[in-house]
Formats: C-alpha cells, structure tokens, sequence
C-alpha cells in the first residue's frame, strides 16, 4: 500500500529534549503553533487556516485508518476491521463540526483573504491536495485526470499514481465478501483497479442476499452499515463545502476559470460503495398499503 508518511528519528527514550515539556516534546507544539503563517491582515484568516490545516490532519487518520482496515480484511479478521471502520466513521464528525468555525464569513472576508493568498501562492482548493486525492481514491472514486495537477510534487505524484494503481478499500471488501463466499463476479476483482469503478448488479444482488439474512449474515450487514456511516459522512463534509462555497462565492469563477458550485456539484453524485446504496431499494418487504410498493421488487 502506498506509505503516506517521510519516516523520522524517535527521541531517545527516557529524555526530553531542552526547553521542553514531556507534552511540548511529544505533541510538538512549537512546531504545530508555527504553522498558521497568514499573508494578510483580516483577523479570519488564522481561523481558515487551521481549519484547513484540521481538516488535512483528519484526512491523513483517515487514510491510515482505511489502510489499516485493508490488511485486517486481507488477512481475514473481520472484528478488526469493522472496529478501524467505526473508527474512521466517527473521524468524519469533527471534519464536518469545524465548519462551523468559519460559517460566518461572507464573501467580503473571505476574498480578502484569498485575494492575498493567490497573490502570494497561486489559485488552488483543498480539493486538489494530494491527501484529499489518496483519501478519494482509497474510497474507490478513481480519476487519473487529477494526477497532472502534482506534477510539481514529484514524490507525491508517485505516491498517487501507487494509490491509484492499488485497490480501494472497496475493492478489499469485495474480495472479502468472495472469500466469505458471496456470488462477487471474479472479473470484477481482476479488473484495473485504477480505472472508474462501474457498479454492478451481481454486487448489488451481494448485499440484498446480505441484508435479506439479517441472522446468517449478522457481520456482513454491520460491516455494510459502517461503510454507509462512511460514504455519508464523506458526502456530509462534501455538501458543507459546496454550501460554504454558495455562501463565499456565490456563482463567480472559483476554481481554475470554473465556477465554483459548478465544479463541485459533480462530486456529490461521487457516492463511495455504490451497490450498498442501490441496493436499499430492493431490501425489505413494504408494507400492502404502501403506495410505492409496485414496481419496486425484481
């Protein structure tokens, strides 16, 4: 799997380097509080940095945590996995509670900012950070198409185009669920895992068989219904800044000459594990009164 992280020297242990605490030196606060390096006066820019900043920290956990969860599944010890899945779930909800540190900006500040930092570094989005890029092609949405945007990172080009050439979490839980001996198509897991993924029905009828079994399959719909947890916190984070994009920028050009809400409404209709969803209009029976019921068994 593609390593995500520059290896570094651990302290030796027993020490505390001078002019530090045991917390400083292990949390690396001097560091950490150096980094909101601002290129204008408006007293908002800190708060937009360290939200940003944030959010790049819970994206890089995540990442971990969804590799982690990947060699649990590989290895077949589903109890692990499911607990990493919980874990990268419930990462989603501070990425989506620090929005709530900038809401109040409206376009007036927030072009005041940006207006310095385009200034000073170029155009660009966290969209197109290469930790949101490893993060979105873990969760299946693969698109070569970005992968010109790192070329000036070298190293993080390579990494991506690893991350790209690898499979996806998804893909791990596919053949997890082949193993477990559901009716998972074998070309599916031998496809090119770096292109699109297409959903299928045969891996749709996988997951009606599984919930249609609540009892046999117990462990199977709790790790499906983790992965919804996921794919609608991930979804959630996506509408917040498509409405924080509404709220600054309104339909003026954002992104590369795009306009902004209309370069990002594409990608709400990026929903990881697309058979999990399609599937829950087949699960269940409705009730005879429903008036929705016709039509909706096959």
């Amino acid at each position: 799997m593609s390593n995500t992280t520059q290896s570094t020297d651990r302290p030796t242990p027993g020490t505390t380097p001078p002019g530090q605490t045991p917390y400083s030196a292990w949390i690396q606060t001097d560091t950490l509080h150096s980094l909101q390096r601002t290129v204008s006066d408006h007293p908002g820019e800190h708060a937009w940095i360290t939200h940003v900043q944030v959010s790049e920290l819970y994206w890089m956990l995540i990442i971990k945590e969804m590799q982690s969860a990947q060699r649990f599944l590989r290895a077949g010890d589903l109890p692990q996995a499911y607990r990493t899945l919980q874990r990268v779930s419930a990462h989603h909800a501070p990425l989506d509670a620090i929005w709530r540190s900038i809401d109040w900006m409206t376009p007036n500040d927030l072009l005041a900012i940006l207006s310095r930092a385009v200034g000073t570094y170029g155009q660009d989005t966290a969209l197109q950070g290469w930790t949101y890029r490893q993060m979105v092609y873990l969760f299946g949405i693969k698109q070569a198409v970005h992968l010109q945007h790192f070329e000036p990172q070298p190293q993080r080009l390579a990494q991506l185009r690893q991350a790209l050439a690898e499979p996806s979490l998804y893909d791990d839980v596919l053949a997890y669920l082949q193993r477990r001996g559901m009716n998972v198509p074998r070309a599916l897991l031998e496809r090119d895992v770096s292109a699109p993924y297409a959903p299928s029905k045969e891996v749709e009828q996988v997951w009606r068989d599984i919930y249609a079994a609540p009892d046999k399959h117990s462990e199977l719909q709790q790790l499906g219904e983790v992965l919804a947890d996921i794919a609608q916190g991930f979804c959630n984070w996506k509408f917040r800044h498509l409405m924080a994009t509404r709220r600054t920028f309104g339909a003026r050009p954002a992104y590369f000459g795009t306009e902004g809400v209309a370069w990002l409404m594409p990608t709400l209709e990026e929903i990881p594990f697309p058979e999990l969803w399609s599937s829950r209009t087949f699960i269940g029976d409705p009730p005879p009164v429903c008036p929705h019921m016709a039509g909706q068994r096959r």
